[in-house]
């Protein structure tokens, strides 16, 4: 048990899906059902899980306490600068997602990261 009970966190997932059978989409349908705040981000969709989308991270007004990657490192390389910029409280590079030079840049800059599935950690109470 981590002690907190009812620690809700607002979480961007770069790379969301309109398509139910897709990580991506399964990940935000899990953390609204535990109760956090979702913020999808994707330049192609408008809603997701009747969500408004945002088309990019230089858009997103707050904080964000997770940013969850489901891109490829080909994309989140291109996006270092609006993640540095953005400053999450820590970024989950979920499988298939893993970008070991991103990730010691994130480390360096004090943000900080996990190889390891959303899903995984949702349905195992260690999110």
């Amino acid at each position: 048990m981590r002690g907190i009970i009812n620690n809700k966190q607002r979480v961007a997932v770069l790379g969301a899906s309109d398509k139910p059978e897709s990580y991506a989409n399964r990940a935000i349908r899990l953390l609204l059902a535990h109760g956090h705040e979702v913020v999808p981000l994707n330049p192609r969709l408008k809603t997701v899980e009747g969500l408004a989308v945002i088309p990019d991270l230089a858009q997103i007004t707050g904080r964000i306490d997770t940013l969850t990657l489901y891109v490829s490192s080909r994309i989140s390389s291109t996006l270092q600068a609006a993640i540095l910029q953005l400053h999450p409280g820590r970024v989950i590079f979920n499988p298939g997602a893993e970008n070991e030079a991103l990730r010691t840049i994130l480390d360096e800059h004090g943000i900080v990261t996990e190889n390891a599935c959303t899903l995984v950690l949702l349905n195992t109470g260690q999110f």
